[in-house]
């Protein structure tokens, strides 16, 4: 039986029992207060560090944190598991909290009938991965707060996101819903034991992969053609609202140019990037990109931050002005790394994780203006100014999502860049004014956890625009982060750890924190030629392939050392983020041309086969796959440098070298000072590779085999441009 028939049954049954429930009985409205509420409760959550699950402490529900206690006592009682998924920052999390966990009878409810249980999605990606798959496939539809009922042994038979307290619009509330599920747990289990056995059986079905045919360059091309098609000629972007930045989408289509020269591929990637830079996703006072907007035009955020975001974007801008040249794209990537310095960065060199889209329980307030308040503030002249380039106006332009009425209050937006240099000047001074005043507002939580995979992320972004920008504090920002994840994030057997906070490390890392982070050390070893580096990199790269590495090829998303679920999770599709599977690849790729095992190169290959059925499908859910595999399909150069590293030639040469786009080369540095000769060890095939007549020499390799080596930089950059 299809999974949405077995859905549909299962609503059938609730439904019924929801209706007579309904009828049978008035359940009274009992507000219970916010700071009532934290006076009389603190359950088990209070001994966590995840922010998500601390918000929960105080709730009146006897919430559990995911673990072996909660599904032993669910055995014990006889009862289902009440299990919400949700992170920090996310706004219709808090709703559900306020409307339904905080609400003494909801609570009741639960407590008597279920055993409930938080999952923090951003530190048990696996746990999340698995349940939205089964909301998805029997709703049709996914997001966060993501609401499962299952068995005690993990066995979902009920999946859904945001339930309201009360039922609307011939929607369920949880009023309704948790006495009908529980009556039908009681009454009719067979039915529900039946319908979770199939869903399991589903999940491990589709979980499957069938090996398919090789990739080859029509794939790119389909993949260039679809997002042609959904294009938005006028605002950029693809498709309709919400729009999402999805850089990963933007890195594969500059790298689609780059081996295509298609001049089409590039203007969408710059329209885009041009367009969300003057819209209202952008913070245009204390810079930043919010997560997505809610219109087509890019200018009313959902308004939380999150360092994934930051970081991509930060490598989707930093390629663009590799390309092009164009000082603005450099701006905005500065921007950007100014807002993480200054607001997501630990004084020890770790990054935080993001910061909630709410202050004082209203969405964005801390980021709105009235002109009446900035009447107060900025002088008449520069209030007019302000006004004509931001858009501002006494009706605002932020609409109330509930009434969709114009609220008074305004969001910076511009419609086109600013060009007048007098005119940047003076709104440059205006807006420091407003951000001195907006840092005395209540701030927005900011979720402090330190996770490894977005760390990674970010040392990979700061590696790059060290590079491309020529600037060391980004570099130095990336070796202190790095330096900060080896220190404290990672256990005696050089094993990956998954959350830092408050001093405590802890949790079972996935496959993203290794994929990321080997990504990130890889990155950082081109911008500093550390051989440390990439030694880390490397013994990371081991530890995923024996951790984590299927028999028929990619990665799972748990370790073989982690709790099992009802299913082993191998995914390639990207999300808000790239997938592991596709940054594995990438790295695979890039380290069998670093080191010479060629082994690796066999593994991305087989990735690749692994899951080119559901790329062909649906090639614009798979761009970073696509990428690594468009960095082996355009003949990647293998660049040695011999030289000394204190040579002001040399210096010269290699920062030329590290600045050009060339996404399909990687550089190995033999720096005749070092008497250790710690490069050798990493990358053997290197050992001949000598100085001629005591000049800076370069081999320019592909496949291992070296052209003839040139004591000449620009002959070196003949020979890579070839």
């Amino acid at each position: 039986m299809p999974i949405t028939s077995i859905w549909n049954k299962i609503n059938n049954l609730f439904f019924i029992i929801i209706f007579i429930n309904m009828t049978s009985q008035l359940y009274s409205q009992v507000i219970v207060k916010e700071n009532k509420t934290k006076e009389k409760y603190v359950n088990r959550l209070a001994k966590e560090s995840s922010p998500y699950l601390l918000q929960h402490k105080n709730n009146p529900v006897d919430w559990y944190p995911w673990g072996r206690e909660a599904f032993d006592k669910a055995k014990e009682l006889d009862r289902p598991i009440f299990l919400s998924i949700g992170y920090s920052t996310c706004h219709w999390c808090h709703v559900m909290e306020h409307e339904s966990f905080e609400d003494e009878q909801v609570a009741q409810l639960l407590n008597e009938n279920y055993i409930s249980i938080k999952v923090d999605r951003e530190e048990r990606p696996e746990i999340d991965h698995v349940y939205m798959s089964v909301c998805q496939a029997m709703t049709g539809r996914g997001g966060w707060p993501l609401t499962i009922i299952m068995t005690p042994s993990k066995e979902p038979f009920f999946a859904g996101t945001y339930f309201s307290k009360i039922g609307r619009f011939g929607r369920p509330g949880m009023l309704e819903l948790l006495p009908s599920i529980s009556d039908a747990w009681k009454n009719k289990r067979e039915e529900l034991i039946v319908s979770a056995k199939k869903v399991n059986s589903f999940l491990i079905k589709s979980n499957k992969k069938l090996t398919g045919a090789d990739l080859d360059q029509t794939i790119l091309e389909n993949a260039y053609s679809q997002f042609v098609s959904k294009y938005d000629k006028i605002n950029g972007g693809f498709g309709t609202q919400p729009k999402f930045p999805s850089p990963h989408n933007l890195i594969y289509l500059l790298r689609y140019h780059h081996i295509t020269e298609d001049k089409t591929a590039l203007m969408m990637v710059e329209n885009t990037l041009e367009k969300m830079r003057l819209g209202g996703i952008f913070d245009h006072i204390g810079y930043g990109f919010h997560r997505y907007s809610t219109d087509k035009e890019w200018l009313i955020p959902h308004f939380e931050k999150m360092l994934y975001d930051q970081a991509m974007l930060t490598i989707a801008y930093t390629e663009a002005f590799q390309i092009t040249g164009n000082q603005v794209y450099q701006n905005i990537a500065e921007e950007i790394l100014t807002y993480v310095s200054r607001d997501m960065t630990d004084k020890r060199g770790g990054f935080y994780s993001a910061e909630d889209a709410d202050s004082e329980g209203k969405e964005g307030l801390f980021y709105l203006w009235t002109l009446e308040e900035l009447q107060s503030i900025a002088s008449k002249d520069d209030l007019s100014l302000l006004s004509k380039l931001y858009n501002l106006d006494s009706s605002g332009n932020f609409k109330d999502e509930a009434t969709g009425q114009f609220t008074g209050k305004n969001i910076f937006h511009l419609k086109e860049s600013v060009k007048d240099k007098s005119e940047l000047e003076r709104i440059k001074g205006i807006k420091q004014t407003l951000f001195k005043i907006r840092e005395k507002r209540i701030h927005p939580l900011k979720d402090d956890k330190i996770l490894t995979d977005w760390n990674g992320l970010m040392i990979a972004a700061y590696a790059k625009a060290g590079v491309a920008f020529k600037n060391e504090s980004f570099i130095n920002a990336a070796e202190k982060s790095t330096q900060f994840i080896l220190k404290n994030l990672t256990d005696n057997n050089g094993r990956l750890i998954k959350r830092y906070r408050n001093g405590v490390s802890g949790l079972d890392a996935h496959l993203d924190d290794y994929a990321f982070m080997i990504w990130g050390l890889l990155e950082l070893y081109e911008a500093t030629f550390k051989p440390s580096y990439l030694s880390e990199a490397i013994l990371l790269n081991k530890i995923m392939i024996e951790e984590f590495w299927s028999d028929e090829g990619g990665f799972y998303l748990g370790s073989d050392k982690s709790e099992q679920l009802i299913v082993r999770s191998l995914t390639g599709y990207d999300g808000a983020i790239p997938s592991g599977n596709s940054i594995a690849a990438y790295n695979l790729l890039k380290l069998t041309r670093l080191t010479g095992e060629v082994k690796w190169a066999e593994m991305a290959e087989k990735l690749f086969k692994v899951f080119s059925n559901e790329i062909e499908n649906a090639p614009t859910g798979y761009t970073s796959i696509l990428s690594a595999f468009m960095f082996e399909l355009s003949k990647p150069k293998e660049i040695v440098v011999v030289g000394s590293r204190s040579n002001l030639e040399t210096q010269a040469a290699l920062k030329l070298l590290k600045s050009k786009y060339i996404p399909n080369k990687v550089i190995l540095f033999k720096d005749t000072d070092d008497k250790l000769q710690s490069l050798s060890p990493l990358a053997k095939w290197t050992s001949d590779h000598k100085m001629i007549n005591e000049k800076t020499t370069y081999y320019i390799c592909e496949d291992f085999s070296c052209k003839l080596p040139t004591t000449d930089i620009e002959q070196a950059l003949k020979l890579i441009n070839e």
